[in-house]
Parts: structure tokens; C-alpha cells; sequence
């Protein structure tokens, strides 16, 4: 539906700008063939579009609607699209195919972008005006594709922005934000002996002497095993009784 919204408004456009009324000339969107050429009846503006394409300007975002259930919905941006329209004049003699053209041509150059006024309401963006560099080559393989007569034209290219994707509900906005905690494992420790392996340390693993079982060292005698001193009576080990604990007072 993009191209024939464009078309109607470039037609409003140069009928308002020439002037030029129905019953004094047409506007046709035909290819420019022989056959076309031979039906006509009164000056004509031609605008053939043999040229679709992907413009270079970035996607144009769409604003925000609200949907038939008030949800409020979204899409994403709308590329933008090139079109490529050759332009030329019919007529009974040169000089007024020339005219035209000349005038139509004035009418492309003042207006840089389709009049809000000529632009149709279902359109996404303007509508932007461009005269294409001129190239005798390109035009001319246009008129043989369409097997029409060469004569003189010029190019404009429109470009504007193409209705695809679709809308979906945006989500919902977030209210609260809730932390949630857990306590932090212990975390394993190496014990001497076990390689590489870990476990948790555990007071069963911790080396502390316990007083059962405990032997004396290699090559130290025990207390039983001490012979006495000598010149000391045996079981007399320890230090020298006092004299006057023994005789109490005299």
C-alpha cells in the first residue's frame, strides 16, 4: 500500500505546481512503452518506477500506541526505503515536451520533501525529493527494457520509511525488587597428609597428645626403672629427713 499512497501524492503534487488539470494533461505511472505512447490523446507527465532499494539512513523509530485492550504496545524501528522514478514529457512537438519537462523539473527542485498537504495519512515518515545524478546509460536501458522511444528525462528518488513488523504489548513495568539470602557453607580446609584431597577439620583431627596410651620416648628410662644412688639405701630416692622432725624436742 506504501507505493500507491506515494503516487497519489506525487500526482496532487504537480498538478498543484505546474498547474496542470485533468483536462488538460495527464499524469501516468505506465512503463513509457510504444504501445502506451500511441494511445495518448493530451500532454502527459510520465513517472515510471523501475527502482526499488534499501536506503543508507538508519531505521526510523516508531512512537508507542495503545492497543484496543489499553495495553500499551511497541515495534521495532521501520527501515527506510528507496524509490526510483524516471521522469519525462509527452507531447505532439519537442519544444512543448520540453516545457514541460522543464517545468516539471522546477517543481522537484522547489520541493525537497511531498507537502504534508499531498501526504497521505498512513505513511510513517515524509516523503523526501531527490534528483538523482544524471546517467544517459541507466536511462537508456530503461526505455529498451520497456521497448519505448528515448527522448529526454531526468531521475528523482524518493525516499521514505516502509510499514513492516509488528506491534506486541510491552511488559510490565518493574514495581519491587526482592533480595533473597542463604547462609554461606563452611568452606574446607587441607589437612597435612591427605595430598590434595580436603575435608573439614574436625576436633578428632586436630594432634593433641592424649595422656592414655602415651609411651616414654626411645632411650629415656623411666622413673621405675632408675637404680638408686650410690652410697644412698634403696627407696630413700628423695631428699634427706629432717633431723629434728624425727626426735621432736629434747
Amino acid at each position: 500500500m506504501l507505493i500507491p499512497l506515494i503516487e497519489q501524492g506525487l500526482e496532487k503534487l504537480v498538478r498543484a505546481t505546474l498547474p496542470l488539470p485533468e483536462q488538460v494533461g495527464g499524469v501516468s505511472f505506465e512503463p513509457p512503452s510504444r504501445t502506451w505512447s500511441a494511445q495518448l490523446s493530451q500532454i502527459t507527465v510520465s513517472m515510471f518506477l523501475f527502482g526499488i532499494g534499501r536506503s543508507a539512513q538508519p531505521a526510523r523509530p516508531v512512537p508507542d500506541r495503545t492497543g484496543p485492550d489499553g495495553q500499551l504496545q511497541r515495534r521495532r524501528p521501520v527501515p527506510m526505503v528507496e524509490l526510483n522514478y524516471l521522469v519525462s514529457a509527452w507531447a505532439g512537438k519537442v519544444t512543448d515536451e520540453h516545457e514541460l519537462l522543464g517545468e516539471v523539473l522546477g517543481c522537484f527542485l522547489t520541493h525537497q520533501a511531498l507537502p504534508e498537504e499531498f501526504t497521505a495519512p498512513g505513511l510513517l515518515s515524509s516523503v523526501q525529493i531527490a534528483l538523482a545524478p544524471n546517467d544517459i546509460g541507466r536511462a537508456k536501458d530503461v526505455f529498451s527494457s520497456v521497448d519505448g522511444s528515448m527522448r529526454a528525462c531526468f531521475e528523482i528518488v524518493l525516499t521514505t520509511a516502509l510499514d513492516t513488523g509488528a506491534w506486541a504489548d510491552v511488559a510490565p513495568r518493574v514495581q519491587r525488587i526482592s533480595a533473597l539470602t542463604a547462609p554461606i557453607p563452611p568452606r574446607p580446609v587441607a589437612v597435612p597428609g591427605w595430598g590434595r584431597s580436603e575435608r573439614p577439620v574436625t576436633p578428632a583431627a586436630v594432634d593433641t597428645p592424649s595422656a592414655v596410651g602415651t609411651s616414654a620416648a626411645v632411650g629415656t628410662p623411666s622413673a621405675a626403672s632408675t637404680p638408686p644412688a650410690v652410697g644412698m639405701p634403696a627407696g630413700a630416692g628423695g631428699p634427706a629427713a629432717d633431723p629434728t622432725a624425727a626426735g621432736g624436742s629434747s
